[in-house]
């Protein structure tokens, strides 16, 4: 029963899929342009123990680096942090450019990873306010997880149903995506692949993650590095691909569009790297019990904890359909 279902599907979207160009290129210091990323030094809303700081500061305090082939970014893991400062330094950035039926493939090395950590690669609307126009979280993960988590976060009236597992290798844990839902948990999907999230995704040489959205759906690939399906084009970054399940292969994470009004709910994306410590995790502060102490106490006082919590980035490319 499953396999007529889940190509059934895939045949749904092999008629949806079209050939997408690539628009833009990221790749080391193009990270660094303050014309094409914003660095934000917002507090964090969801109350992370951390200090996002500018470039400058980044730079001063080599928690940024570039050259010609990768991009850094890292948590301090030099520092104590002391009760009255707003948390461990770290860095958020953000791209101006704002995209809306496209796919983002990302080739990346390293992410952070340790305890009280939790870095995001994701995107949410520039029109906002949030959570109107909605996000897409490719890349999340809390503490020592090694499973990816991707989901979708709306306003009311967005669902997903359990039927999206015949699309899909990853598996269901939330079908709401609507931000009032269980302390904003969204709608998501634990990746089931090996190595797609924390230590084991590092220790691996890090892997290709890939997003596609478009009226069809939002649907997440993820390859690690040692992959031998990986697709040329994707592994090579060709100027034109196609978000073909019937070539790629199953997506880890599919957000169809039978329960969701794909236009009501999502507009043009900013892209965003972040990485905070502690915080509100689907409102449960227990993920972090792995942390010897109190999170915040231990994010204050353990700054070599964070000698891994860190972004390696070697290219981000953005490809989008012909009209």
């Amino acid at each position: 029963m499953f396999a007529p279902i889940f190509f059934l599907c895939l045949s749904t979207l092999a008629v949806a899929s079209n050939l997408h160009f690539l628009r833009d290129t990221y790749i080391g210091h193009d990270f660094l342009d303050t014309s094409r990323w914003e660095w934000e030094t917002l507090d964090d809303s969801t109350h992370g123990r951390v200090n996002y700081v500018n470039q400058s500061t980044a730079i001063a305090l080599n928690l940024t680096e570039a050259d010609d082939r990768t991009f850094f970014m890292r948590g301090d893991n030099v520092r104590m942090v002391s009760p009255a400062e707003r948390g461990r330094n770290s860095v958020r950035i953000s791209s101006f450019a704002a995209y809306s039926d496209s796919v983002i493939v990302l080739d990346l090395l390293h992410m952070p990873t340790g305890c009280a950590t939790w870095p995001a690669f994701w995107t949410l609307s520039k029109a906002g306010p949030w959570p109107r126009g909605g996000e897409i979280d490719i890349i999340e993960g809390v503490n020592n997880n090694t499973n990816n988590l991707a989901s979708l976060h709306t306003t009311e009236n967005c669902n997903m149903t359990q039927m999206r597992d015949h699309w899909q290798s990853g598996t269901t844990v939330s079908t709401q995506c609507d931000t009032k839902y269980n302390f904003n948990q969204g709608c998501g999907v634990s990746f089931s692949k090996p190595k797609s999230y924390g230590e084991p995704f590092n220790s691996n040489g890090g892997g290709w993650y890939v997003m596609s959205r478009g009226s069809y759906g939002i649907f997440v690939w993820f390859w690690p590095r040692d992959s031998y399906s990986v697709p040329i084009e994707i592994s090579r970054g060709f100027s034109a691909i196609d978000p073909n399940p019937f070539l790629w292969g199953q997506p880890d994470a599919a957000f169809p569009t039978d329960n969701c009004d794909y236009q009501s709910h999502f507009d043009p994306h900013r892209i965003v790297f972040d990485l905070t410590f502690c915080g509100d995790w689907a409102g449960s502060d227990p993920v972090y019990s792995g942390c010897p102490g109190n999170c915040v106490d231990f994010v204050n006082n353990n700054p070599s904890a964070f000698r891994e919590a860190y972004w390696k980035i070697s290219s981000l490319r953005v490809y989008t359909p012909v009209l």
